[in-house]
């Protein structure tokens, strides 16, 4: 089997270490052969060619797509540049492509949608319904019709791409998940997220604004009584249908 591509621009290795092992995890994969890992953050994109891989995955991230341009580091417009570029040759072949949470904004923003802060939700589960095309989707009807998912994001769709097909939808955020022409899928909730998976990345993330740092407490403890199996049939599902 060829291996997924992992687009990962975490800094910090403990949360992307716990991306990494959750999306082989949830999707079924071996760690050391059947998914790569390359962190944009840490340097330059090397040269991609797809017929290498069987897909590529883009994980979460601290970058915001809707930031305004001066406030965005030389590393994001380096990444936003590198992302951009490789979509380019991903959508032109409908090329197998999962984007979580950062993958909303960056394949929206590449496929012409509007990302702003329209439709932010705090940190927590949230309740998801799949619309009708959802239900019919390859990918996503193996989810039930609503379930419960994890989210915390400042940005997300306001308007879906031109003919963009909303999969997923959740009262606070009317596009959680989008596809492009036939094997781009975009998710606003993380379908790498289990409650351990979350407590781990809040912590890492108290200081990055999502909630008050001195409310931690109080948000891992609503976290840690929730029930989320459903999203992981998400990288089980993709992962099934496109490992070549």
């Amino acid at each position: 089997m060829k291996p997924f591509l992992l687009l990962s621009t975490r800094a910090d290795d403990a949360a992307a270490d716990g991306e990494l092992e959750a999306i082989a995890r949830f999707g079924g994969l071996d760690p050391e052969r059947e998914i790569r890992r390359v962190r944009l953050e840490a340097g330059p994109l090397p040269p991609v060619d797809l017929d290498d891989w069987s897909g590529v995955v883009v994980g979460g991230s601290p970058f915001n797509a809707s930031d305004p341009p001066e406030e965005k580091s030389a590393v994001q417009h380096r990444v936003e540049a590198e992302l951009h570029g490789l979509l380019d040759e991903v959508v032109a072949r409908d090329f197998p492509f999962l984007g979580a949470c950062y993958g909303v904004g960056t394949l929206g923003v590449h496929q012409g949608g509007v990302i702003d802060r329209t439709y932010g939700e705090p940190v927590g589960s949230v309740t998801v319904t799949l619309t009708e095309a959802g239900r019919e989707d390859p990918v996503f009807a193996h989810l039930p019709p609503t379930f419960d998912a994890f989210v915390g994001h400042k940005e997300a769709v306001r308007v879906p791409p031109p003919g963009a097909v909303v999969l997923a939808s959740s009262p606070g955020c009317p596009v959680q998940a989008f596809r492009v022409r036939r094997n781009l899928y975009a998710t606003q909730f993380h379908p790498e997220l289990d409650v351990p998976g979350l407590v781990a990345r809040v912590e890492v993330y108290r200081h990055a604004g999502y909630f008050p740092p001195e409310e931690l407490g109080t948000v891992i403890d609503q976290v840690t009584g929730a029930v989320v199996d459903d999203p992981p049939k998400v990288l089980a599902a993709f992962v099934e249908r496109y490992a070549r």
